[in-house]
């Protein structure tokens, strides 16, 4: 097969008329041609440095055919997700259904599951399941070292589990939301050598200084690339472009070519855009992902132009994945795992007794995974703490999935909804159910619709109930990705019709259990801080 196009040479930065010869899924040779300015771009694929797959709420090989229409031909994955709900089961799940399609996906052996010991999860990997993961030839890194901590105060546990990747002479992800001058030098001093956590330009710096790589993350939330970007001025090399987490919705529409746009939109040298876009994770992760070169596998795009990245065509091994703007990756037949052992609940089991009228609330910021901790005051009723929905203080609830037990219960600011509930079985990282609305009933409601289905997204409004479910661990669907983004995308609108005006509501929700993120966040067994590491009384 010979492909014909301006090739853009990255390391050179350069850009040439070129024929290039594909023979067994690899590139034979590359010719140069007569000048043609007419021709279209190509260029190598775009790589996704940090991302946790089920957060598309798709199993691997469904990302894979919408990400490819983008230019995407490979993944940095953390199977974290499925990892807190199945354990070793949840990995072994990802890498298998990954391997059906013609995609690479780079898979990470999760650090922190549980994430902490203040959440109820579904799995543990223990140190010895660290060993035995990073002993297989599909595993490539050490995933996001979340207990920051830990690794700062050089826990034992901590500590094992990064020797056990330096030895296998894997990279080891960090996280470590914040951290700066000291702190984040021990952090780095014991082996993270990456961070997407960033959300300051001198935190940022400060990390580059250190070693760290940066992977500035533009995700479905979580939205740092505005804070960032002008470190790919100076450091090209040091950075790295990821998603993190992308919902369905958003991944129909755009995913790591986005990023280059934007970039280039704000001025940003082509060569460094396209050398942090698709070939800094290739080096730091030791990836068989194909530069354009003699002898490489044939991973390559065809672009309309250098400007927005419009894609003609992807290749991935020779093979054509994505044709103008349509998959050619066929679906898969895929089986369902899942840990889902929680009855149906009450309406007074959302109740908690006044304290008096003043609590900590959390607040979430659009796109930001921050919460700060606010006060407010909430309404009380025979004695019991509701919803002040004319002040925007509402009830946030954190449902243990994997046994009975009453749920927690605190508040939250900015969700804005005027009736009813939305609710989730995609809860970072635990994967609990957390549902935020303006009464019991709703909520409970909410909560109910997600049990019955074992997993899943629901809204519920005075007039409608709707849920997607999510069958595979609660937290990803195997149905065909086009007809789960439309799904997600009316219970979106639904939401935003109820009042919420979070660019990303659901997604929102998913990190108000994230312990690991300060400041106060909700796990199912209470309020939490997120600086200090410990549970928090709701009233004031």
């Amino acid at each position: 097969m010979i492909i014909k196009g301006q090739l853009v040479d990255i390391p050179e930065k350069s850009i040439y008329s070129a024929s290039i010869e594909i023979n067994e899924g690899k590139i034979l040779k590359i010719n140069p041609i007569e000048k043609d300015q007419n021709l279209p771009f190509i260029m190598p694929g775009f790589i996704d440095a940090h991302v946790h797959v089920e957060s598309s709420m798709l199993v691997p090989s469904e990302f894979a055919r919408l990400a490819v229409v983008h230019g995407t031909v490979a993944t940095v994955s953390d199977p974290h997700e499925i990892a807190n709900v199945c354990g070793m089961e949840g990995v072994d799940y990802m890498i298998e259904n990954g391997k059906q399609v013609p995609f690479k996906f780079y898979f990470g052996a999760p650090s922190c599951v549980p994430a902490t010991p203040f959440e109820t999860a579904g799995g543990e990997i223990d140190a010895a399941d660290i060993e035995n993961l990073m002993s297989r030839p599909e595993i490539h890194y050490l995933a996001e070292m979340m207990n920051w901590p830990g690794t700062v105060n050089r826990n034992e546990l901590v500590m094992e589990k990064i020797r056990i990747s330096k030895k296998y002479g894997k990279p080891i992800d960090g996280h470590a939301p914040g951290l700066k001058g000291e702190l984040a030098e021990k952090y780095v001093s014991a082996g993270p050598s990456t961070d997407h956590e960033c959300f300051t330009y001198e935190e940022a710096l400060d990390k580059i200084k250190l070693g760290m790589k940066i992977a500035i993350r533009e995700g479905s939330a979580a939205k740092n690339f505005e804070a960032l970007i002008a470190l790919i001025d100076e450091y090209p090399e040091m950075i790295m472009f990821c998603s993190d987490d992308k919902h369905p919705d958003n991944l129909a529409i755009s995913h790591i070519n986005e990023l280059a746009a934007r970039a280039i939109a704000k001025g940003k040298d082509l060569f460094s855009v396209l050398q942090a876009a698709c070939l800094n994770p290739i080096g730091h992760y030791a990836m068989n992902v194909g530069q354009l070169r003699e002898g490489d596998p044939a991973d390559f795009i065809v672009v309309k132009d250098l400007k927005d990245f419009l894609v003609i065509n992807t290749y991935i091994n020779g093979e054509k994945v994505a044709n103008n703007g349509k998959t050619l990756i066929k679906p898969i037949k895929n089986d369902i795992i899942n840990n889902f052992n929680t009855s149906i609940k009450k309406p007074e089991d959302f109740q908690i007794k006044a304290k008096g009228n003043k609590v900590r609330v959390i607040e979430a910021l659009d796109g930001q995974l921050i919460t700060p901790e606010i006060s407010g005051e909430i309404l009380i009723k025979d004695g019991f703490a509701e919803s002040n929905p004319e002040d925007d203080i509402l009830k946030i609830t954190v449902v243990n999935r994997y046994e009975d037990a009453l749920p927690a219960v605190a508040f939250i600011k900015n969700f804005r909804l005027k009736t009813g509930a939305i609710a989730s079985s995609v809860g970072h990282d635990s994967h609990n159910i957390i549902a935020v609305g303006i009464d019991d009933e709703s909520i409970c409601k909410a909560v109910n619709l997600i049990i019955e289905a074992k997993g899943g997204v629901s809204v519920v409004s005075e007039d409608q109930e709707e849920i997607l479910p999510l069958p595979v661990g609660g937290i990803m669907s195997a149905s065909d990705g086009y007809d789960v983004a439309k799904s997600y995308t009316r219970i979106d609108k639904l939401a935003k019709e109820m009042g919420a005006t979070l660019n990303s509501p659901f997604m929102t929700l998913s990190f108000m259990a994230l312990l690991v993120i300060p400041d106060l966040k909700l796990s199912d067994k209470g309020l939490f801080n997120g600086q200090r590491f410990e549970f928090e009384e709701v009233f004031l």
